[in-house]
């Protein structure tokens, strides 16, 4: 589960990523152009496109690896060996050229995380232990029996607590491709979740009414 920063124009490709990513339980954030204002330290990973109608993605990755020194995964239709000596050398950590399997570049996705340190397993807030590798969960030292979309609805709420989730961005996380648009998959789902932690007066897991829901520790 990581934080990355998708810089890819083409809208359709950047949509699917942002699902198929969502799905693994990263956060995504899709940004069109070679603008950098929205990237900080927050972020994990970098996946950049080189082909952009305002900046030279090459520039960008020198640019991304001076001011943020964070990993960068290039993901361009440029596939020729002077092409992948030349994002090495700007600061590429790793190199897939256009068309991909998605589980290639997950699994990339994941090598360059563990290289980097920034691969998180497990998270630890307060009472609350969610361990992504075993998939399973811990409220207040005891384990928590949860099927595989109150697991992942629960990972994706921990992953950052106190964040307002809005429904599509939990559909787009949790439900992914298998989808099927029953109206009332998200609420149902959180009502379960809520009988799993105990959480009669909904103090847990929070609805923000009219944003989304958002989860709340002591």
């Amino acid at each position: 589960m990581a934080k990355i920063f998708v810089i890819e124009d083409d809208r359709t490709i950047a949509e699917l990523l942002q699902v198929a990513l969502a799905h693994e339980g990263h956060e995504v954030h899709l940004e069109p152009s070679g603008t950098l204002s929205a990237l900080d330290a927050t972020y994990d990973l970098v996946l950049l496109d080189l082909s952009l109608p305002d900046a030279e993605g090459l520039d960008l990755a020198r640019r991304i690896r001076r001011e943020h020194r964070l990993p960068i995964i290039m993901v361009t239709a440029r596939g020729q060996t002077q092409d992948k000596v030349a994002g090495f050398d700007a600061g590429a950590d790793d190199y897939v050229t256009k068309p991909f399997s998605f589980e290639e570049l997950a699994a990339r996705i994941r090598a360059v995380l563990a290289r980097a340190g920034r691969e998180r397993a497990r998270l630890e807030t307060g009472p609350l232990v969610v361990d992504m590798d075993q998939r399973t969960a811990w409220w207040v030292g005891a384990p928590l029996a949860l099927t595989r979309r109150e697991f992942d609805l629960l990972a994706t709420l921990a992953r950052r607590p106190g964040r307002v989730y809005s429904r599509d961005e939990l559909v787009e996380s949790v439900w992914g491709f298998d989808f099927n648009g029953e109206s009332n998959v998200v609420e149902a789902t959180i009502r379960r979740l809520r009988d799993r932690l105990g959480d009669r007066t909904r103090r847990i897991v929070v609805t923000v009414r009219g944003a989304g829901y958002t989860l709340k520790l002591p």
